[in-house]
């Protein structure tokens, strides 16, 4: 009787099988390929015959569809932005200090239209109550300082 709870091994056969493919974790991954290797692909794709173009396909295991696509992209121009790209120079000292007192400036500008804004209101609420009623003058200065806050 045959044990049906183990693994079939693979014996080579046609039509045989194994039941996980090989590589790490079981599962196939997508190749990447560096900008060196699409162009030296490339060179040596268009310097060969008919015969030498199929022959390095299979050796590769690349498709012509690599082939016109890496092609595009060269012709693109596309392949150059993998060079390093210089980088932007440091700011210096003084940069940063201009920066930093700009943003405290526009910071306290906008506290001070707030405050402006909160002293309108109290007069404003001062000239309508007068002197009837302490308590509305400062129900709207409390008012005034949580609407500009």
């Amino acid at each position: 009787m045959t044990d049906l709870t183990t693994p079939a091994r693979h014996d080579g056969q046609v039509g045989s099988t194994p039941s996980n493919p090989p590589g790490p974790g079981g599962r196939a991954r997508r190749r990447t390929f560096t900008a060196e290797y699409k162009l030296a692909i490339l060179e040596e794709y268009e310097h060969a015959d008919a015969q030498g173009r199929g022959a390095m396909l299979r050796r590769e295991k690349l498709l012509t569809s690599h082939i016109s696509e890496w092609r595009r992209a060269r012709d693109g121009g596309a392949l150059q932005a993998l060079e390093p790209r210089t980088r932007k120079p440091a700011r210096t000292a003084t940069e940063i200090e201009n920066e930093k007192l700009r943003k405290e400036r526009d910071r306290l500008a906008k506290e001070l239209a707030q405050a402006k804004a909160a002293l309108e209101i109290v007069g404003k609420a001062h000239a309508y109550a007068g002197d009837r009623c302490q308590a509305t003058v400062s129900l709207s200065v409390s008012m005034a300082l949580a609407y500009a806050a």
